[in-house]
């Protein structure tokens, strides 16, 4: 009896051994919808309400709280949805957000469950629908379709961050039929227009457990494949911590929340050090939820993410929107860059030639590399056909298996032999490293730390003028 009591324990602590070796070396899978994204690599959010027709300059803490004088505002005489969707295809986005809704509480959709919708327009008759037009237009393009739902501020019917404001029965009642409200308009939106590749809620969306409406159990119903972002219960992705289209070197896709809540609302470490760690992540993370890197077009004056008139040179200029692309996809998140028609209903010329730029140069500086390869292990080797000048490393890895590396060594053979160019720790879905021009006839990446095999799917040189 003693000698299988101590075959048990022994066995036991075998067990228990063999999981922790396993739970130490597993990674986090990200999920069909997640890769999708991070494959698109550049994003754009479409920046559309009811303020971008006032002829005034948006100040967001009054947009919040004024309800739009008369919302027949709304009336574009020049609406053309396949040239804003042109354009971003044009740009090299693979993803368009539309928001149809924002602060004013307008929904640019027909709905049953508000009044406060493309319905009321004088604007064709009252039977417009800019969501149905943006669905159809991105799979004309070939460019997944997300939406982004405001319900955390709603000028029209007094909602501030999330709540009906003032006190007693009727308060309570309207917070009900502004809960109720919101969830028979996102069920209308996620039954009614096909699928969605993401669908973000304006600065977090509060369930019940906050008193808000449940717009989670609607969403796992009825958008099953699609990317949610987010709330306190959920995450697919999240916020880089800043509005600068970057974040720094390291960014890890794993993190060690399953959400991340919405400023003050977050965990305390999420929100200290000015979002240090949504800006870079935690390598050691159970939960896959990569980060995004958010900007608009028009952002060298700030907080520019709606139309005003005379800020066409605000637009960023095309060096600065290259930077946000090595400090955004080359560290291993996406970019989402803002995008403002104007209320004629077209995506303003300024904007559209820079998209354009912006697409073609970043075609233009990845589309040829000096040389490239792939391979499993811990050592992989790229040659050159003959010694050349390069000054750019691209690496990917095969993230469908979780982020792997922990630790590498870029070297580039030069006459003198082996020379260090680069020793990090991340490289995820895309990591590119910038460098002074060195002559070499092979590179090689050195692996020092991983979790399980790794797989790199891209290990590229190339030779760029950055001018």
């Amino acid at each position: 009896m003693k000698k299988n009591m101590k075959k048990i324990t022994l066995l036991a602590l075998i067990l228990i051994c063999a999981f922790n070796v396993w739970s130490q070396n597993e990674v986090p899978i990200p999920t069909q919808a997640q890769l999708d994204w991070q494959n698109a690599e550049l994003a754009a959010l479409v920046c559309w309400d009811l303020h971008a027709f006032d002829g005034k300059f948006y100040v967001q803490s009054e947009a919040r709280v004024t309800p739009v004088e008369d919302y027949n505002i709304f009336n574009p005489q020049k609406y053309d949805m396949d040239q804003w969707i042109k354009s971003l295809k044009d740009g090299g986005f693979k993803i368009a957000i539309l928001t149809v809704s924002h602060e004013t509480g307008f929904f640019l959709h027909q709905s049953d469950a508000t009044p406060y919708s493309m319905k009321a327009l004088k604007w064709q008759d009252g039977k417009g629908d800019i969501l149905r037009d943006f669905k159809a237009s991105c799979e004309k393009y070939n460019i997944l379709p997300g939406v982004y739902i405001g319900t955390r501020w709603n000028a029209f019917y007094g909602v501030y961050d999330f709540k009906v404001q003032g006190e007693g029965k009727f308060t309570e009642n309207r917070q009900k039929h502004y809960n109720s409200m919101i969830e028979k308009i996102v069920k209308e939106i996620f039954t009614k227009y096909g699928d969605w590749a993401m669908v973000w809620f304006d600065g977090g969306a509060h369930g019940p457990e906050q008193g808000g409406p449940d717009v989670l159990s609607i969403f796992e119903k009825y958008q099953p494949n699609s990317l949610f972002y987010h709330n306190l219960q959920r995450a697919d992705m999240r916020w880089g911590g800043s509005e600068t289209g970057t974040v720094p070197y390291p960014s890890w896709g794993t993190f060690p929340y399953k959400s991340i809540g919405a400023g003050e609302s977050a965990q305390e470490a999420i929100h200290a050090n000015n979002f240090a760690l949504l800006k870079t992540g935690d390598p050691n993370g159970n939960y896959y939820i990569p980060a995004m890197s958010d900007a608009p077009l028009r952002g060298t004056g700030g907080h520019d993410w709606f139309w005003e008139p005379n800020n066409e040179h605000l637009i960023n200029p095309l060096d600065k929107l290259v930077n946000m692309y090595y400090n955004s996809v080359g560290h291993n998140t996406s970019l989402i860059l803002g995008v403002t028609p104007n209320p004629e209903g077209l995506m303003p010329v300024a904007d559209v030639k820079r998209l354009k730029e912006f697409g073609d140069e970043i075609n233009r500086r990845f589309s040829n590399p000096v040389a490239t390869t792939s391979g499993v292990g811990e050592k992989i080797n790229l040659k050159l056909l003959k010694k050349q000048k390069i000054n750019q490393v691209v690496l990917m890895e095969d993230i469908a298996k979780g982020e792997r590396v922990r630790k590498f060594v870029l070297e580039g053979k030069t006459k003198q032999g082996w020379q260090t160019i680069f020793e990090g720790s991340c490289i995820g879905h895309k990591f590119i490293h910038r460098f002074d021009e060195m002559e070499v006839s092979a590179i090689r990446l050195n692996v020092i730390e991983s979790k399980e095999q790794l797989e790199i799917m891209e290990f590229s040189a190339f030779l760029i003028d950055n001018n």
